[in-house]
């Protein structure tokens, strides 16, 4: 378990490839919102920005983060096709160091429940729920499934689709902060437990901030799913 505090407010970056303008912006506005905890999702890398000061800015800040798959591509040298992909020699020794030391999984209390961090579902950083997945696409969710079977989580916050998404299925609710990524709608969000509500924020291409959607946490689920 991280940490002994039960959580009451924290603030969530999505996905963050290279984006290190917006993440500074987004760090700077979480760091006046009397925050418990700030959180990561992962995929650092591969961006049209720089690697390193996503990590110095990370750190400096004290952000609670986890590894994505982009990082597992990244320190592997694998999918460097992809546009804007990092090159491993491009990032500095220290940066590479804290990218390798960010765990899948973290683990917190809050005053609602306890809540997972993870990029994809758990430990399957490939996973993924989206907003529009049917009765049949999330029956067939062998991560989501996975999840299910293990009641000890009431929240999963997590990234990877790019899209943001707060969704309660069976007993589960999944908090998606989105992306910064510049062409997919960046954003962040703070999640209050107390008041039951997740207020995203939208990033303009100047990297400004404004209040965008407040979405209450659903206290009923949207579907029901039968585990064998």
């Amino acid at each position: 378990m991280s940490g002994v505090q039960h959580l009451q407010r924290i603030g969530v970056i999505g996905d963050i490839h290279a984006e290190d303008n917006y993440l500074q912006s987004a760090l700077e506005f979480l760091a006046d919102s009397r925050l418990d905890l700030m959180m990561a999702v992962g995929d650092i890398a591969d961006g049209r920005g720089s690697v390193d000061r996503c990590c110095q800015l990370l750190q400096q800040y004290r952000v609670a983060a986890v590894a994505g798959n982009h990082e597992r591509w990244f320190l592997a040298e694998e999918a460097r096709d992809l546009p804007d992909s990092t090159p491993l020699d491009e990032v500095s020794s220290e940066s590479r160091a804290y990218l390798s030391s960010l765990p899948k999984l973290l683990e917190y209390e809050t005053v609602a429940g306890r809540l997972l961090l993870c990029h994809g579902l758990g430990g399957y950083d490939m996973g993924a729920v989206r907003p529009d997945d049917d009765e049949y696409a999330l029956e067939t969710n062998f991560a989501l499934s996975l999840m299910l079977r293990e009641p000890k989580y009431k929240f999963i916050v997590n990234g990877h689709t790019h899209r943001r998404m707060v969704r309660k299925i069976d007993h589960l609710t999944i908090i998606n902060a989105g992306t910064l990524f510049h062409e997919h709608r960046p954003c962040f969000l703070i999640a209050d437990f107390e008041n039951e509500s997740v207020q995203y924020y939208d990033l303009d291409c100047e990297a400004r901030v404004s209040r965008a959607e407040l979405i209450k946490l659903p206290a009923e689920t949207s579907v029901k799913i039968v585990i064998d």
